[in-house]
């Protein structure tokens, strides 16, 4: 039998998208006021990998991925999920989405996200809020899954999240030599 044991705390990630920079910058702000600064944003990358949101934000629309420097324990994600959720509808007009706000995390061997929609490859976290393995780390590099989106999948993408791991794995570092010294 194995031994039960807390996991390790992961890094908070947010990919968001909306028609344009404007209102981006101001979903940063308020994403740093409800979740700590941000150590790591992408350049502005193009939303073009689907049509799929089309129908409800219009064409054109440009992404971001922040990443926040507080590490976060993994069964926060569900809540995390419902405030974005919360504050999408916050920047919604007439019902429709102007944002939309997908957290995730990622950690020493995976990049989960958070969706409310379950899926054969989703597990439920609670609160109605399924999460996914969306990438996993091999041989030195994130790698998709058959499942992945394909922007996910992208070497652009793959190599932001390597990024991201390697301030995670740095953070990591700095966590355990503060312990041991203490």
């Amino acid at each position: 039998m194995g031994e039960i044991r807390e996991p390790l705390p992961v890094k908070l990630i947010v990919s968001a998208f909306a028609g344009g920079e404007e209102l981006l910058a101001e979903a940063k702000a308020r994403l740093v006021t409800e979740f700590g600064p941000i150590d790591y944003e992408s350049v502005l990358l193009p939303f073009d990998h689907t049509a799929y949101y089309t129908p409800e934000f219009g064409p054109g629309l440009v992404r971001r991925i922040w990443a926040f420097e507080p590490l976060i324990a993994q069964e926060a994600l569900a809540a995390i999920k419902r405030r974005t959720n919360d504050l999408e509808m916050e920047w919604a007009v007439e019902g429709r989405r102007r944002i939309n706000l997908d957290p995730g995390f990622v950690s020493y061997s995976k990049m989960v996200l958070a969706t409310t929609k379950n899926h054969a490859h989703r597990i439920y976290i609670g609160q109605g809020i399924y999460a996914e393995v969306t990438l996993h780390f091999r041989d030195g590099s994130f790698r998709a899954w058959p499942w992945t989106y394909p922007d996910y999948a992208s070497p652009t993408y793959l190599e932001i999240f390597n990024q991201i791991r390697a301030l995670y794995t740095a953070q990591m570092k700095a966590k355990q030599s503060m312990t041991k010294s203490q």
